[in-house]
């Protein structure tokens, strides 16, 4: 692939990360590749009506699809974080291209029933779960810096972009020549994905000394670092609450447009193409709604204009009103969606990227699988127009519930006036004669760092020690602890122990600027003539 960029110029703002060319191809082919992937998801949903017309199977198209990133997503990106991307990328889509094939085939010779669709449905939907995170972690190799945010959010913008328009293509393909072909262009769209892998040339990667984690501990440490991130966290949340409702809309739809509207594949088809016409028009535009609004507000008016949408659907009698609530949907969809990504992926560093991706993404994904199922059971159980009123109610519920979850980063706190800055405390060298017991094996490794805090400084020290808690947290810490001295109360002293001792080296390598930042306000309030006393301990039986 060719290195050279575009000018910015030439490229609406939105777009700007697309002149980087070997980014600008591997978006377009995963453009294709995702879009494939809801064409397939509508000629399954599509074909269910057929084979089995209950709305509970028929959603149940859509949790099979889903409930794989659910189940799969966090040892996925753990993978992803562990071995070469590019190759297990390519891996990804060769698995998704099999069964792809398989499904043409057998939807072409009439050999497929209700369980059968499921299950090859839930086996794409496996393949999903390994390519999303690894995708999503490998973007910042592939744009500078300055356009990091910008590649996050057009990602976004991809996906929920295929999102909208597949479902739409899939429907005419449908009603061309049949869910076969709605199938086979699915594989199609894999292959083209698989070109693009091949031809990306990816630049070696400076290699560690240290051993590469396991995948148990990899997971483990995802986990923490996810638990210890409040702005993850609130992507997280917000996430669930936004794609839990909605979802009632894509587990729902092929009945409504076939039972409340009484129309055929090709006007499903026509609403699912206006929802993406609606969600180009809403790409355009984002860059300057995201420069007047934070990311919170952002998110929480796109959660009522989707409550607004499935609300009129519930009402509409004819297509017209029905295919404004699907513009309506679409712009609000692409809104949050894109948003939560961004926020979701500028919270993570880069050596926990995929895992943190993959935990946010099992977490929408599983509200999705959820919300889905959720609908088709009330619409079998009150009809389909009831169900989308109660997720249009839920929205707003869930919208009013998580608004004070901030998305956008919280400020530095400032220096006080007069303090100086402090270097993050530093422990001694090992002793020779125990170099020998350090490494995967050496047992849990406690650390200590010991403080003399004025106590006059005593709240400020306490506020500063809650993000150093998060900090240790993030980088490996399975427990962090303080405690103050009782007969001498300027005498405190941090706690926290590491897995092993290649766990304990690695913890330098995860700290971020604003981590080390953290730790030296905490150093800062310490008031003796030496340093903090930082020290490391084996654990040994006795």
């Amino acid at each position: 692939m060719s290195s050279t960029s575009l000018p910015a110029t030439r490229l609406p703002r939105a777009f700007a990360p697309l002149r980087h060319p070997v980014f600008r191809t591997l978006w377009l082919a995963t453009l294709a590749s995702n879009t494939g992937m809801w064409v397939q998801n509508t000629g399954a949903g599509w074909l269910m009506t057929s084979l089995d017309p209950s709305p509970f199977m028929v959603s149940m198209v859509q949790a099979a699809s889903m409930l794989p990133v659910f189940l799969l997503a966090l040892p996925a990106g753990a993978l992803a974080d562990i071995v070469d991307r590019r190759r297990f990328l390519i891996g990804a889509q060769l698995w998704m291209l099999l069964m792809a094939i398989l499904l043409a085939v057998l939807a072409a010779t009439d050999a497929l029933g209700p369980w059968g669709l499921l299950a090859i449905t839930f086996g794409i939907g496996a393949g999903t779960a390994i390519n999303f995170p690894a995708w999503a972690a490998t973007t910042p190799e592939l744009v500078p810096r300055e356009d990091l945010v910008g590649a996050v959010a057009l990602n976004g913008i991809g996906f929920n972009l295929a999102r909208a328009l597949g479902p739409a293509l899939g429907g005419f393909a449908i009603a061309a020549a049949g869910p076969e072909a709605a199938f086979a262009l699915n594989a199609f769209a894999f292959l083209l994905l698989i070109v693009a892998l091949v031809a990306w040339r990816r630049p070696a990667s400076t290699r560690s000394t240290l051993p590469k984690e396991h995948l148990i501990g990899a997971m483990g440490a995802g986990l923490r670092f996810v638990a210890a991130s409040p702005a993850m966290q609130a992507a997280t949340l917000r996430a669930c609450a936004f794609f839990l409702p909605a979802a009632a809309v894509w587990g729902l739809l092929p009945l409504y447009v076939r039972g409340k509207l009484g129309l055929g594949p090709e006007a499903f088809g026509l609403m699912l193409g206006v929802m993406g016409v609606s969600a180009v028009g809403a790409g355009f535009i984002l860059p300057a709604i995201r420069a007047r609004l934070d990311r919170g507000t952002l998110v929480f008016r796109a959660s009522l204009l989707v409550a607004l949408a499935m609300g009129l659907l519930a009402l509409a009698e004819h297509w017209l009103p029905a295919a404004l609530a699907m513009a309506l949907y679409g712009a609000a969809w692409i809104a949050a969606g894109s948003t939560l990504a961004v926020s979701a992926q500028t919270a993570a560093p880069a050596w926990v990227r995929a895992r943190a991706i993959a935990i946010y993404q099992l977490s929408f994904f599983g509200m999705m699988a959820f919300g889905a199922a959720l609908a088709g059971w009330l619409g079998a159980r009150f009809g389909v127009a009831p169900a989308l009123a109660a997720a249009s109610v839920g929205g707003i519920a869930l919208s009013l519930l998580v608004r004070p979850w901030r998305l956008d980063p919280a400020a530095t706190p400032a220096a006080r006036e007069g303090d100086t800055p402090a270097a993050v405390p530093m422990p001694e060298a090992p002793a020779a004669e125990l170099e020998k017991l350090l490494g995967e094996r050496s047992g849990r490794v406690l650390e200590v760092v010991r403080y003399c805090i004025d106590p006059v400084d005593r709240a400020a020290f306490l506020d500063a020690m809650q993000e150093v808690r998060r900090v240790r947290l993030r980088s490996g810490a399975l427990t962090w602890r303080l405690y103050e001295d009782v007969a001498h109360p300027e005498r405190w002293a941090e706690f926290w122990a590491v897995e092993n001792w290649t766990e304990h080296l690695r913890e330098a390598n995860r700290l971020t600027e604003n981590d080390v930042e953290a730790l030296a306000r905490a150093a800062a309030l310490h008031r003796a003539d030496a340093p903090p006393e930082a020290s490391r301990y084996l654990n040994v039986p006795p």
